[in-house]
């Protein structure tokens, strides 16, 4: 049997590329086979001193993106195992 899950990333970038305020956000979210849907959260900004490289940033975002939505699914895991254990279960990083 094979499942298959799904993860789209959008990236939105702000800002002016030449000035203290220049961010990336990135949006991950995961779509399982079983309609379970989970979200993620990521951001980068670009010292002003360093070069203009977008997808430096975009990287950035999308990682810790990635990162927010497997601490998510983390705590989905665990909370699904507590509910069928009745004790609070606590899943390692």
């Amino acid at each position: 049997m094979t499942h298959t899950w799904k993860i789209a990333i959008d990236l939105f970038s702000t800002g002016d590329v030449r000035s203290d305020g220049h961010m990336t956000t990135a949006h991950a979210v995961l779509r399982t086979s079983a309609g379970t849907r989970l979200e993620g959260y990521g951001r980068a900004r670009r010292n002003p001193e360093d070069p203009e490289v977008p997808e430096i940033g975009e990287e950035l975002a999308a990682a810790r993106a990635l990162r927010d939505l497997a601490d998510r699914l983390l705590r989905a895991t665990s909370d699904d195992l507590s509910a069928m254990e009745h004790e609070r279960i606590r899943l390692a990083r």
